[in-house]
């Protein structure tokens, strides 16, 4: 196994790290996103025990890291970070001579917010504060996302005070209650009470992947059963409002805590294996 980094931008933080296995046994090229509550404290290490684990079984792995509240992120720059890292794979494997036309994002914890969202941002208005150029796609689209205990709705999030208020730390003061489900999404109208325009300007709006449904790609949503940092309500609930929306998404609980999903021993991160040898 081989390990690079690639920087996609001039910030410290702007990189990922290539994995590649001494023989390539799967089609798939998997994304990992590290979690921590988009907090600066924690970084791309709490994903390389993952990545090499499955660099060792055959896939192919990058890990993007990205700035984080504390040093450089927020909103837009963690998500501008986290899709430009994402689009660099496409160049690194142009340069590598690699195939990576078939790519699974793998996202834990607040990582798993940002890989759901992610598969999503084709749709995102053009032009939205530099997290897209009008007229240009995402060079690297997602056709599949395993979201590990994924912080995937935001407004309810918000509304727990998660983490000391860590969405809240990521994207700013809310100017009004968020709404509690999917509403229009990120195309139409305004879908909430915060009085943002239909030029997506909200980033409490543009950020939740509970309010950027259906989305093109199955979601598959790990949660652990006895998860005591993320509320199984947060995959609970998009899993019911994915569904509702006319996209595909479910629901495994899997056994043992949220750190459980990233031990690369764990029985949890197993289910997690089986899943992806099965997108291959």
């Amino acid at each position: 196994m081989d390990c690079t980094r690639h920087s996609y931008g001039p910030d410290p933080s702007q990189y990922a790290e290539l994995y590649l296995p001494a023989r390539r046994r799967y089609a798939a090229v998997v994304v990992l996103i590290h979690g921590g509550y988009w907090r600066a404290a924690y970084g791309a290490e709490l994903a390389r025990p993952l990545a090499a684990d499955l660099a060792g079984r055959g896939w192919i792995c990058w890990n993007v890291e990205y700035r984080r509240a504390g040093n450089g992120g927020g909103w837009p720059e963690t998500f501008d970070d986290v899709a430009s890292g994402i689009d660099h794979l496409a160049i690194i494997a142009q340069r590598l001579g690699f195939a990576a036309d078939h790519v699974v994002g793998l996202g834990h914890s607040a990582g798993g917010q940002l890989a759901v969202w992610a598969a999503g941002r084709g749709r995102l208005p053009a032009g939205t504060l530099g997290l897209r150029m009008p007229g240009v796609a995402p060079r690297v689209q997602f056709d599949a996302v395993l979201s590990q205990s994924g912080v995937l709705d935001l407004a309810r999030a918000h509304e727990l005070g998660l983490s000391g208020g860590a969405v809240e730390n990521l994207l700013g003061r809310h100017r009004g209650r968020a709404a509690a489900g999917p509403a229009q999404g990120l195309g139409g109208e305004d879908t909430g009470p915060e009085g943002a325009g239909p030029d997506g300007s909200d980033p409490y709006r543009l950020a939740d992947p509970l309010r950027n449904l259906p989305l093109p790609v199955p979601v598959y949503a790990f949660h652990a059963e006895q998860d005591a940092d993320v509320p199984r309500e947060l995959s609970e609930r998009y899993v019911v409002a994915a569904q509702a929306a006319g996209g595909e998404a479910e629901l495994i609980i899997v056994p043992g805590d949220h750190f459980d999903l990233i031990d690369p021993a764990s029985t949890a991160f197993a289910r997690i294996r089986q899943a992806l040898e099965l997108l291959g």
